[in-house]
Order: structure tokens, then sequence, then C-alpha cells
């Protein structure tokens, strides 16, 4: 069996470049990934979707400095084909589901475009800092050819960072790996000069987002590659690369029967005599990861 260290699979791998004032975190699914999309047969568009909006919500919960904090990204329309992803990360616990209309999709092709699959949709990123109770929200249009340019423009409009990110799906035999790389200009870099967001033909942003710039969609997904060696490719003229490498990645499905419980305890008798079945059972099933909880309340 190959080393998940040596393939890179289910690992984010952060680095910064300081002559260059930039940072960056590249990750890479494998094994978890299989195991989130097997909650339900999604077709293959759909799969893709997911794939690549687990990818990118791995990179940008790295970027968390709280340890306990969540991520979560949500793209959500009002008559789309999909009306709803949803995506979420947490201590390295990933988890995705996507909600949409199969008869619809089928008239779209085996490669519907991301405006064919949400229509006028709008993408929502949440950053939530447990250790400072504090909640940081950005919402931009999902435009644009895919999910990985709707979180640049995030960046750009929400954080005010110039962001450069590559994303790359590969499915073969079954399998599904998806890779993604992230590059930004650290603030730190933007002290005592013009603020950097409002010139992004700034020297060192050009050099740096042109070397990310070349990675190849089959680099991203290679398992023969490693993560080190992919920044190495990128930047191996540079004085100084620092890499450290982050949390390992899971699926992290968080649903219990006490957690449900829980929630239906705040509905009152009436209201849950309505959602029992026959057998005065009411049936939750997680949307997440498909198991389904029969719960009593006598």
């Amino acid at each position: 069996m190959t080393d998940q260290a040596e393939t890179g699979f289910d690992q984010v791998l952060q680095f910064t470049v300081p002559a260059r004032d930039a940072r960056g975190r590249v990750v890479r699914l494998g094994p978890v990934l299989d195991t989130v999309l097997s909650a339900h047969a999604y077709p293959a568009p759909i799969r893709n979707l997911l794939a690549e909006a687990l990818a990118l919500t791995a990179l940008l919960g790295a970027l968390l400095k709280d340890d306990d904090g969540q991520l979560t990204m949500q793209a959500q329309t009002q008559d789309g084909v999909v009306d709803l992803l949803v995506c979420d990360y947490r201590g390295g616990e990933l988890r995705g589901y996507v909600r949409h209309d199969r008869a619809r999709l089928d008239e779209l092709g085996p490669h519907p475009s991301l405006h064919a699959l949400f229509g006028d949709g709008y993408l929502a990123i949440t950053f939530d800092l447990s250790s400072s109770d504090q909640r940081y929200q950005g919402i931009v249009p999902l435009e644009g050819d895919s999910l990985a340019r709707a979180c640049e423009s995030y960046f750009f409009q929400s954080e005010q960072v110039p962001t450069l990110i590559r994303v790359s799906v590969h499915s073969e035999g079954g399998r599904t790996v998806a890779g993604a790389l992230l590059v930004q200009h650290l603030p730190d870099g933007e002290e005592g000069r013009e603020r950097l967001h409002a010139r992004l033909d700034h020297p060192e942003w050009e050099h740096v987002a042109a070397l990310a710039g070349s990675l190849t969609p089959a680099e991203l997904t290679d398992p023969q590659l490693g993560l080190e060696n992919l920044v190495w490719r990128l930047f191996h003229e540079e004085s100084e690369v620092r890499v450290a490498r982050g949390l390992p990645l899971t699926r992290g499905c968080r649903c219990s029967a006490e957690h449900y419980r829980e929630l239906l305890a705040r509905f009152g008798e009436a209201q849950r005599a309505e959602m029992a079945n026959d057998d005065g059972l009411i049936v939750v099933d997680c949307a997440f990861c498909s198991k389904e909880f029969p719960l009593r309340f006598d």
C-alpha cells in the first residue's frame, strides 16, 4: 500500500515564500473523497462538482488559526438544477452534500457549465472562530467557469487579498482524486506600501502568480508527485520556501441520535406527533452521510 504522506492524499501542505511575501496551501484528496461521495449515488457531473467543493473547503479550512474553528462553504440558488451545495471543515474533518434535480440535470449533457447548474446563484463562505465566538461571512455571485473562480472573487472582495486558486478533479475506475492549490500575498507584505489590492500588478505578486499559474491539472492529481515535490517544482528558484504539514483529513459527519433527539425535543408534542410514522417513530436522515435515525418520543 502506498504511504499517504508520499502521495499527499488526504493531507494539506502549508507553505510560505518569505522573500515574496506569499503563502499558500496545497491539498490532494483521495480515500476521504471517495468516502464522502459514496454516501449518495451522485451522477458524474455532481460528483465532480462536490469533489471540487471539498478540495476548496479543505484549502480554506486550512487557513483557520483556530483549531476548533469551522469553515463552511455553501452555494445556493432558487431555481437551479443544483439548489444546494454545502461543505464544511472542522479540525481536519470534511463533509459535503449536494441537492439537485436529476431529471433536469440529465437534460444538460455530461459536462454542464457552472451557470447551467446554478443559474443566478451565490456562494457564501463563513469562518466561525470558537475561541472568540466571532463569525466572518462573505457572499459573492456564482460567476465564472468554476467554484474556484468564485472563491478567488471572495478573497478579493471580502478579504481584499490577491489570491490564485487552481483545482483539478480526475475520476477513473470508480475512484476520484481532487487536488487544489491556493496562493496569496501575505497581508504583512502590504505594510508601508500602497494597499496591494489596489495594485494587482505589483511585481512580487505578478511573479508568484506566474509561477503558481504554471501548475497543470495533471500535477495536482498525480499520486506519484508528493506535495512537497509539487511545491518545489513551482518555487525551486526562490531563496527560501518553508513547508509544514497540516492536519490529516478525514470524513467527519457529526450526526447522532442524541443530537437529533435534542433538536426534536424543541418541538411541541403535537408537532412531533405529526412527524411520526405509523409505528410512532420519527425517522431523521442525515443528508451528509445518508444514515437514518428512528426516534421515539413517549
